[in-house]
This record gives C-alpha cells, structure tokens and sequence, in this order.
C-alpha cells in the first residue's frame, strides 16, 4: 500500500493548516525575511513571496509551524528547485571541486 502522500491531499488548503492563522504568520515572516535566501545565496536580490518549510512538515503540526523550520523564498525557487528537491530526495549543487555538496546524492554514496 502506499504511503498517504501530503502533496496529492485534496482536502482545502485551511483543512491542511494553511488557514487564517498561516496567513497572518506567513505575512508577518515573509515582512522580517523580504528577500528570498536562495537567491541571496546565489548573490541576487529578489523578493520571497512564499514560506517554504525547509523539512518538509508531511502534516506534523510540530514541524509546520516550527519557524526555524521555515525559509522565505521566491516563487520560482520554491516551485522549481524545492520541489525537485523534495522528489528527489538530493539537494543541488557542487563545492569548489564540482564535487556534489549534499551527502545523498548518489556521487558521494559509497558503491
């Protein structure tokens, strides 16, 4: 059987706890974090529009709402390279070698 997946769950966004009180959280984090880290990290000034959950939360309202847990960033971050992230299970990109920096990529598995 398989796992109960929380992206393909179609109940509405406030049954998932994306309601009133996500929003006012969400407006108050993005007004603290305006611009988007990724982006910062890439050395671009581009304004974060969406809070991603670094660890995806899979309905576990510790996590969910754990701020320290939560990263500002711009749209197309969060729906290009998060989201491949988190299907791949691997984060992109490369030290100074060209050698892949997260441990789980398949590079830096031992064979």
């Amino acid at each position: 059987m398989r796992e109960h997946s929380w992206r393909n769950d179609r109940r509405k966004t406030a049954e998932r706890g994306y309601g009133g009180k996500w929003q006012r959280e969400r407006v108050a984090f993005l007004a603290l974090n305006p611009v988007c880290e990724r982006c910062e990290n890439e050395g671009r000034v581009v304004t974060a529009t969406v809070v991603n959950h670094r660890t995806p939360h899979r309905g576990n309202e510790v996590l969910f709402w754990d701020r320290r847990n939560w990263e500002a960033v711009c749209k197309p971050h969060h729906d290009g390279e998060i989201q491949r992230e988190e299907r791949s299970g691997v984060v992109r990109g490369v030290d100074a070698s060209g050698r892949p920096t997260d441990p789980s990529h398949p590079w830096n598995r031992g064979s």
